[in-house]
């Protein structure tokens, strides 16, 4: 999928938060941006680190064609999924090492905008998770995941207990530290460290990989993500922690309902950007 820059006047920016010393790298690269006829617009939150003014966050996504994150994953990650419901494109300028999701370098800058003038960026649609917590007494509440949905035990000294369900069919019960519940772009994240599988990430599934699990029969699972997945636990409390940011409490009794968000995110990227070689980079496969 391609676009103009026609079609792209105006981009929303947020910066890495705790990070002030990130001013003159923002006015560089904005300069860059308006070279290209592209006006700047900056989240409240980034122009008062910074001494700037801003717009609020919800007003800049309204306002802006696409939105960039000056950072790292981390930064993306958080404007993806807040920006989500807004349905605008993002991209990551990577403020550090290449990373998984913020893969434009800062020498690649230039290079991004005359791809984006000549309408040879592409966007990736990549897989949400939308997640609601219905609480015994009726509540509900609704959120979105763009890497993972984790559910883990409060405190160290306790193992949770927590039962899987597939289209209300139980199939598991998981004991040990907790379980992710992983998208494809999310397969690089905790759930690579908990040595789940490596998707690619414009696959549509759901990875569900036990945490240093009690019993060694326990396996990465992955399956289609039209399943709806349901989690209880007889655990007293347990949290659930969404891309590593918000968490929730997951009382007994209590039932988080997990399926494919229906819309996914959009990420956009230079055409050269290839995701076996942002593995080998940061993997190191294939090193002697």
């Amino acid at each position: 999928m391609q676009k103009a820059i026609k079609d792209y006047k105006c981009a929303g920016f947020i910066l890495r938060p705790q990070s002030p010393d990130i001013k003159e790298l923002f006015l560089n690269i904005k300069s860059k941006f308006e070279d290209f006829g592209i006006k700047i617009l900056l989240d409240n939150r980034s122009a008062e680190m910074i001494g700037f003014d801003g717009v609020e966050f919800e007003s800049m996504c309204r306002s802006c064609d696409f939105l960039v994150s000056l950072g790292g994953d981390g930064t993306l990650l958080s404007l993806v999924r807040n920006s989500y419901p807004y349905g605008k494109p993002v991209t990551g300028i990577n403020a550090g090492n290449l990373g998984f999701l913020a893969d434009i370098r800062i020498g690649e800058v230039d290079n991004f905008l005359q791809q984006l003038r000549d309408g040879e960026c592409r966007i990736d649609d990549r897989m949400m998770i939308n997640c609601c917590l219905e609480k015994s007494d009726g509540k509900k509440q609704e959120f979105f995941a763009f890497n993972d949905v984790v559910v883990t035990r409060p405190t160290v000294s306790k193992m949770a207990t927590i039962e899987a369900f597939v289209e209300d069919d139980i199939f598991n019960s998981y004991r040990g530290d907790g379980l992710i519940i992983s998208t494809p772009t999310g397969s690089t994240a905790y759930n690579l460290a908990a040595n789940g599988p490596v998707m690619y990430p414009l696959t549509k599934a759901f990875i569900l990989t036990p945490i240093c699990p009690h019993s060694l029969t326990q396996r990465p699972l992955v399956m289609p993500a039209d399943f709806t997945i349901k989690i209880k636990t007889p655990n007293k409390k347990l949290l659930v922690v969404i891309d590593g940011q918000d968490s929730y409490e997951l009382l007994t009794d209590d039932i988080l309902i997990i399926k494919g968000a229906f819309h996914g995110a959009k990420l956009l990227h230079r055409k050269e950007r290839n995701y076996f070689s942002v593995l080998r980079n940061k993997l190191s496969w294939g090193d002697e």
